[in-house]
């Protein structure tokens, strides 16, 4: 949209696509307050220092709290945990020793908190694991954060008109920061397509582009700026034409968001009748309401990891049961699919005893760890299944591979409802699934499927276990394709398996938000397919435009064809067929 030769006098500067979309506005060159360290006015009290320190962190604390709120309301819970992550690097006791440490030595604590994260975050960015290494950038974020609560300094600039908002670099909590309503584009000179400025655009719907050498000494304050995010690319004093085009097309936009609202409150069913039923994924239950202007039709992945995070302690049966019957009440009859706990050493929970593992996602984590630890799946399922007596709750598990450990888990099911029939304590009845996430599980879905109510399949990890590819790595991540072919016939494989054995299908990773996937996995025999909420209408345009059975041709085509590549080619012709042209 933005593309073409440039027009005398606008300017095109190149970058990477982060999110996106196409937006047109004023520039806001965002410039970070100074937070240089001063030197000590005079003797350093280290007792008072220690003082301040604790108490910048509660502000922090507080003010993270508040971002990831904001964060959840505007973009989604997978967003929000940017911020959880970064409550547990205030609360780091390493981090907290070492500015001790350095106040005992007469440091101030700002100069301690000063060399401490960056200290930490260089230690960071020399390490082999990408994932890692990313995490410095929420180090110096954090860092940043303290710092302005010692210095008294406020880094809560905001745009006073919506802006496209062009910086150096921006850390989540400058993005969280800004009123949605503000936002019109980011453009940033550093970062990349899996930066968490990135994750937090794409979550709110933000137009982004990244890496855009040289755009903090090209723009001016005000200056028109077209924001390209679908190709990386930024306009700076866009033609008449150009942005007659752009406002055209967002024009266009406008009128698409509103054809898809109207489809609200409509059913997900084809033109020859397949239903399908399009549900939102949540990580707590507040999600739900955040979700509910979309018009899911209930929650295909209830993740319940934040119950577990950031203690010292497990969560009790009763504090898990709450968080679930909250869920069950606020969907008001709809299904809530929960997924039990589902870590590995990758994300250490202190009161597990975790082994040294060289590949922690090939390891001892979810059912995996579940059913060596019978006493926390014992307590989560007995408060799943006391939710489950005030509405439909399904339950499944994660990372499972073999006929025996579905019979064990099963046994367990069984187990935790025995006892609450013993002890007179009012339950439900659940379904009981597992996650498709491991080729192994796919390529004996036939097997498997006697032994469960409903498969879901967790696209993004099956797609980097069938591959081969950690999407985190730089290196490797452009060999990530949930659309390649191999893939693909998986998920085609287990979906045919579920119909021969007269159970239910669905699919619970971010391909089950593609529109331009939709009439493959319908096809595929999905009947269930769960989403950021965002997502939902568009699905759902795709879903009543097309044929289940012209998709369940399509579906024995595309597993055929030689790439990713020409999959979607295949599907935009397809598309185009029934007049929709996705946005992705």
């Amino acid at each position: 949209m933005a593309g073409g030769a440039p027009a005398p006098g606008e300017r095109v500067i190149e970058g990477i696509a982060a999110a996106p979309g196409l937006a047109l506005g004023p520039a806001w060159v965002y410039r970070p307050p100074d937070l240089t360290v001063p030197p000590p006015a005079g003797p350093v009290d280290p007792e008072a220092e220690t003082a301040r320190w604790e108490a910048a962190r509660r502000q922090v604390r507080e003010h993270l709290d508040r971002l990831a709120a904001r964060a959840r309301e505007q973009a989604g819970e997978d967003e929000a945990a940017i911020f959880a992550a970064h409550q547990l690097l205030v609360d780091d006791p390493e981090l907290d020793g070492q500015v001790r440490q350095a106040i005992a030595g007469g440091s101030t604590a700002e100069a301690a908190v000063a060399r401490a994260t960056e200290d930490f975050a260089r230690m960071l960015e020399q390490l082999d694991d990408e994932y890692l290494r990313g995490r410095a950038t929420d180090i110096r974020d954090v860092g940043r954060q303290l710092l302005a609560a010692l210095l008294g300094a406020s880094l809560d600039l905001t745009p006073d008109e919506p802006s496209v908002i062009v910086a150096h670099d921006l850390v989540p909590s400058d993005t969280a920061r800004w009123p949605r309503e503000k936002v019109l584009g980011l453009v940033t000179e550093a970062g990349g397509a899996t930066s968490h400025v990135a994750i937090l655009a794409r979550g709110a719907g933000v137009p982004a582009v990244a890496g855009a050498a040289g755009a903090m000494a090209a723009v001016r304050p005000g200056q028109p700026v077209v924001v390209d995010g679908t190709a990386g690319r930024v306009v700076l004093d866009p033609s008449p034409q150009r942005r007659q085009v752009v406002e055209q097309a967002l024009a266009e936009q406008a009128r698409r968001a509103r054809t898809l609202a109207a489809l609200r409150d409509l059913p997900a069913v084809t033109p020859d009748g397949r239903r399908v039923e399009l549900a939102v994924n949540i990580g707590r239950p507040e999600d739900i309401a955040a979700a509910e202007p979309f018009g899911p039709e209930g929650v295909g992945l209830f993740r319940t990891e934040f119950l577990f995070l950031d203690r010292s302690e497990p969560p009790g049966e009763e504090e898990q049961w709450q968080a679930y019957v909250t869920a069950v009440r606020a969907l008001g009859g709809r299904r809530l699919v929960l997924r039990t706990l589902d870590v590995g050493a990758d994300k250490r929970l202190p009161f597990i005893d975790w082994p040294e593992e060289m590949n922690p996602a090939l390891g001892w984590r979810g059912a995996r760890l579940g059913l060596e630890r019978p006493d926390l799946l014992q307590a989560q399922l007995r408060a799943v299944l006391r939710a489950a007596a005030e509405g439909p709750v399904s339950v499944m598990f994660p990372m499972v591979t073999t006929l025996e450990e579905v019979r064990r888990l099963r046994q367990a099911v069984q187990e935790a409802s025995a006892g609450l029939e013993r002890q007179g304590v009012a339950h439900g009845p659940v379904e009981v699934g597992i996650m498709i996430e491991v080729p192994a599980a796919a390529l004996a879905a036939r097997t498997l499927a006697g032994a469960v109510d409903f498969f879901s399949i967790g696209t993004n990890d099956l797609t980097q276990y069938t591959l081969a590819v950690d999407r985190t790595s730089r290196q490797v991540a452009g060999l990530y394709d949930p659309l390649h072919p191999a893939v693909l016939r998986l998920i085609l494989e287990v979906g045919r398996a579920a119909e021969a054995a007269g159970i239910w299908a669905g699919v619970c990773g971010e391909l089950g938000g593609e529109p331009l996937a939709a009439p493959f996995l319908l096809g595929a025999g999905m009947t269930e397919l769960s989403m950021h909420a965002r997502a939902l209408p568009e699905v759902k345009q795709v879903i009543r435009a097309v044929r289940y059975a012209d998709a369940r041709l399509l579906a024995e085509e595309v597993v055929t064809l030689p790439d990713g590549d020409a999959v979607r080619r295949h599907l935009r012709a397809f598309l185009a067929g029934v007049g929709i042209e996705p946005a992705l």
